[in-house]
């Protein structure tokens, strides 16, 4: 139970410091962050968790890592459900948090400014919904990559949370103004559920394109490992 409560709390941590960076913090005249403040953001909220519980549940955060991990055979299946719910859980509650400090703010438009991830008229810049499924599989099976050989048994101990962590603000930088990025089923969950209409009518491909690239990146790893053994 402890490690399920620490991917709640840690998914918690995740959606409210990245998506509220982006809902809070991104456009305050003369000071905000942008876009680039937005990928660190997401990038340090895995990196300080990666360092506080990644000893306790592996620190996935995210439903697409646990089933590529699943498929990738670091994670046993007989924990995936519990981990996928202890996740969403803990990104709901974060939306939920994230809604009641936002809408302390007169003027607060929930479909306009809530970090939600979407393609086509919803997508940043304006993209298809083919160039988002795209977006979403090729970055979260780079990123499964990356945790896979960050985390092996041979790479250098100790600096996996670093790699891990800047990996997702380059995922960020890249592909914010396609989708708003999500590579994570909660991180989108999270926020969609309480913005209703179009989110939640897009939310399928934001758990689609993520697992689908979290299950390719966990086999692009392995061949690649076995290859050099």
């Amino acid at each position: 139970m402890k490690r399920y409560a620490a991917e709640f709390f840690g998914t918690f941590w995740l959606v409210l410091g990245g998506c509220g960076s982006a809902v809070l913090a991104a456009a305050i005249p003369g000071v905000g962050i942008g876009l680039h403040g937005v990928s660190l953001a997401f990038g340090l909220t895995v990196l300080t968790m990666a360092f506080a519980i990644g000893h306790i549940s592996g620190c996935h955060l995210n439903p697409a890592v646990s089933v590529g991990l699943w498929v990738g055979g670091r994670f046993p299946g007989k924990q995936l459900l519990p981990y996928i719910i202890a996740q969403i859980a803990g990104g709901l509650l974060a939306g939920g948090v994230l809604l009641l400090i936002a809408s302390g703010k007169p003027g607060f438009d929930i479909s306009a400014g809530f970090a939600l991830n979407g393609y086509a008229e919803h997508s940043p810049g304006g993209y298809s919904m083919v160039a988002a499924l795209v977006t979403e599989v090729v970055m979260t099976a780079m990123f499964l990559l990356v945790i896979m050989g960050a985390t092996d048994a041979r790479a250098p101990k100790g600096f996996a949370p670093i790699a891990i962590g800047l990996c997702l603000t380059l995922i960020h930088l890249i592909s914010i103004p396609v989708t708003n990025t999500s590579v994570n089923p909660a991180r989108s969950t999270g926020v969609a559920l309480y913005a209703g209409g179009w989110a939640v009518e897009q939310l399928w491909l934001f758990w689609v394109a993520p697992v689908v690239g979290a299950v390719i990146g966990a086999a692009v790893y392995n061949f690649l490992a076995s290859a050099e053994d």
